[in-house]
């Protein structure tokens, strides 16, 4: 699969899925703010609705980008994540 650019190249299944996660990221942020700002609680409501279905999508494509090794989200070595905890805890 391939897509084409404004400059006439190529984009590889990598780069296309990087740019879908990109886009999900975007509008998970968008509808998050959205949701917590409106008045009506139908509408409320109905935003954390499509808010959880693009966090699906969104993992739907991280997942399938960390299966072929395209993205790899280090692991906090255990000191930090302890170091944290013990920060915001207290």
């Amino acid at each position: 699969m391939s897509a084409s650019t404004k400059t006439g190249g190529t984009m590889g299944d990598k780069e296309v899925m990087t740019d879908m996660l990109s886009g999900q990221k975007y509008l998970t942020s968008a509808y998050n703010n959205y949701a917590g700002e409106c008045q009506s609680e139908t509408l409320r409501t109905d935003m954390l609705n499509i808010l959880k279905d693009e966090h699906c999508i969104q993992n739907e494509i991280f997942t399938e980008m960390s299966s072929r090794g395209w993205y790899a989200p280090k692991t906090a070595p255990a000191t930090e994540v302890t170091a944290t905890l013990n920060k915001y805890s207290g």
